[in-house]
């Protein structure tokens, strides 16, 4: 079968095709033949060496991602789901692949009228958006900063939070399609946050009291300025370091007094096994129902893996990059 991986860390021409055999599902594992394949930050990340989880991954290597597909292989002693059936798992490595192995336990079922690129939103994408509005402790009609709201996430994010009942969303970009983009999502309020000063248009734009909310993917001297920007008693929850890669930011208890920080990670999502099902059901529901709609910037086909990633690496997609093997 045809993989994407990296024979060693660097920008996305690393990226090449290797020709491997079909994996074999172990116990708890199925093996995926896939439709295709949603691309994460987290795998531009791995691949320049930069993530901030863990240690480096054993070369050759290649991402991870959101695999959609029909199962081909059952492994030993799995139960539940049936050759044939259509589903969406989050792969945490070997993604970009025409076959992937994913645990039982990551598995979502995919609607036969559901277009695969948009159902590769339904398993981390879209799980991790709404378990960080939850962390968050979400009331109706509170304010929510959102950062990077134009991503594969985040984009989620903004919609998820209007469909929930927040009050204003200031959703945070860095260009003016995107902008546009989010606002058409449903944000009430657009900033462009790589200009100087965009805390002040956040303040203006909550009549100078602050935000009861932000959620942050981006983190470096961002996350910072977020503190600074909650109500007392307000919260953030830090998901993701997408502007500062392994330099995770750091505070002290000076700058977050009355108020409260907590770090979400898919590890956290990973062990919550007795609330994977109602997220996922409220996730599809939210999906089906209309009220979330996932946005695909882009297809690609597998062997333009490099691009894929050079387009997230250049911050302009809108919604999520896909592949299609």
């Amino acid at each position: 079968m045809r993989i994407v991986r990296y024979h060693q860390h660097g920008t996305p021409e690393v990226l090449q095709v290797d020709e491997v055999a079909k994996p074999e599902p172990g116990p708890g594992q199925v093996r995926v033949r896939a439709e295709a394949i949603g691309v994460n930050f987290a795998g531009i990340q791995e691949r320049a060496g930069d993530f901030y989880y863990g240690e480096r991954l054993r070369l050759p290597a290649c991402p991870g991602g959101d695999a959609v597909g029909f199962i081909d292989a059952l492994g030993p002693g799995v139960h539940g789901f049936e050759v044939g059936e259509r589903v969406a798992s989050v792969i945490f490595q070997d993604a970009f692949a025409e076959f992937s192995l994913a645990r039982v336990k990551d598995l979502v079922r995919v609607p036969t009228e559901m277009d695969a690129a948009q159902a590769t939103m339904l398993s981390s994408p879209a799980q991790v958006g709404l378990e960080v509005i939850q962390a968050a402790f979400l009331k109706p009609g509170e304010s929510v900063l959102v950062h990077a709201a134009a991503g594969a996430i985040g984009h989620l994010v903004v919609q998820m939070l209007k469909a929930l009942g927040a009050g204003t969303v200031i959703a945070t970009a860095k260009d003016p399609a995107k902008l546009a983009f989010v606002k058409d999502l449903g944000a009430d309020v657009a900033i462009d946050y790589s200009h100087d000063g965009w805390e002040d248009e956040v303040r203006a734009a909550t009549g100078g009291k602050g935000v009861d909310i932000v959620l942050d993917s981006v983190g470096a001297d961002i996350t910072h300025k977020s503190i600074a920007l909650l109500k007392p008693f307000g919260r953030l929850v830090f998901y993701g370091s997408a502007g500062g890669g392994l330099d995770l930011p750091s505070v002290s208890l000076e700058d977050i007094a009355g108020k409260y920080l907590t770090h979400f990670s898919m590890g956290v999502m990973d062990g919550q096994v007795d609330n994977f099902d109602a997220i996922v059901e409220e996730v599809c529901a939210m999906v089906l129902s209309g009220k979330v709609r996932p946005e695909v910037h882009t297809r690609l086909p597998l062997e333009e893996a490099a691009k894929a990633h050079q387009i997230m690496e250049e911050r302009t997609q809108l919604g999520r990059i896909v592949l299609v093997p």
